[in-house]
């Protein structure tokens, strides 16, 4: 990744702060991806165990499905000058009863308004699950995940909620058949547009 000196001080002050010293511990290092002139920011939940151990964010099945709803190939998503790819937490949270433990409370907080002032030509940012919704749309969002997501058209064109891209999450989409016939197709409308595809 190209990093301005800014930008690469934040991200040094970030893995070595002390907050993070239980993953530098475990041999961890921040899993996030961008450059300053990145157009579109990815901002999920938190890494996984795989994408953790092999620092590529996103290199499941739960990316490809994701990728798909973007309508971008896999060279675009993984190319920092055009995808930053910003988690609510950059370290993976460790496992829960019922999956990945929720990202820390004060990381994006603290982290997130330093490292996008770094990349200032984000003009979409995507936002997957309700960690990042009730972070980004605070006292916009609505009462669930599923409402935020079916009134995405209101927070255009500066913010995208999305479900996870989850296979797991075949329920909700087998209840929710209008995310794919209409939320997908527009999701892959507005990254064409921001990166000058049409």
């Amino acid at each position: 990744m190209q990093l301005t000196d800014a930008l690469r001080a934040v991200i040094n002050e970030l893995t070595s702060d002390p907050s993070n010293a239980w993953a530098r511990d475990l041999g961890y290092r921040p899993v996030w991806a961008g450059s300053p002139s990145a157009r579109i920011a990815i901002i999920g939940q938190a890494p996984g165990r795989r994408a953790q151990e092999s620092g590529i964010p996103w290199d499941d099945a739960s990316g490809v499905r994701l990728r798909s709803w973007l309508g971008v190939r896999d060279d675009e998503f993984y190319n920092p000058a055009l995808f930053a790819i910003v988690p609510m937490d950059f370290y993976f949270p460790g496992k829960g009863k019922t999956g990945d433990l929720p990202p820390r409370r004060d990381f994006a907080p603290r982290w997130h308004p330093r490292i996008f002032a770094g990349m200032p030509d984000i003009t979409l940012r995507v936002l997957i699950g309700a960690h990042a919704q009730r972070f980004y749309l605070a006292g916009r969002a609505k009462a669930n995940l599923t409402q935020t997501v079916q009134s995405y058209s209101e927070y255009l064109p500066t913010e995208f909620p999305l479900v996870h891209p989850s296979p797991l999450n075949y329920r909700w989409h087998a209840k929710n058949t209008w995310f794919t016939a209409e939320v997908v197709p527009e999701l892959a409308r507005q990254v064409s547009i921001v990166l000058g595809h049409g």
